[in-house]
């Protein structure tokens, strides 16, 4: 199976940044489901939510990644899961569920994230 992806736009967030986790289904797969022990690979864009700027891109290095879902942020951890191979989905992480308060050492501290994912597979 070729599904040739494109990459994903970002819209600049409006509003106050949420504080909760969400998740936005932008297309629903129609494959296997990652469940929180899934070993996912992924195509991904993130953003800072506040500035719009991204901060990282599988796209810019022009494969996808593999991952056991457990040894992402929390805001992966919880968001994918349910997610069926095939679908991309928004998450929008608060720092509390991404790299933590201001000042915990990550560039990413105290900041919430916006992330696109492409999910390609599951094992």
């Amino acid at each position: 199976m070729s599904t040739q992806l494109e990459r994903p736009e970002v819209d600049p967030p409006e509003g106050p940044a949420p504080t909760e986790l969400v998740v936005e289904d932008i297309t629903v797969g129609d494959g296997p489901a990652a469940t929180p022990d899934s070993t996912v690979d992924v195509h991904y864009l993130g953003v800072e939510y506040e500035t719009g700027e991204e901060f990282d891109a599988s796209w810019n290095r022009g494969q996808s990644i593999n991952f056991p879902l457990r040894s992402l942020v929390a805001g992966w951890q919880q968001g994918i899961p349910g997610m069926q191979v095939g679908g991309r989905r928004k998450l929008v992480v608060p720092p509390e569920l991404a790299y933590g308060p201001a000042g915990g050492g990550h560039r990413l501290s105290g900041k919430t994230l916006v992330f696109v994912i492409d999910l390609l597979g599951v094992s």
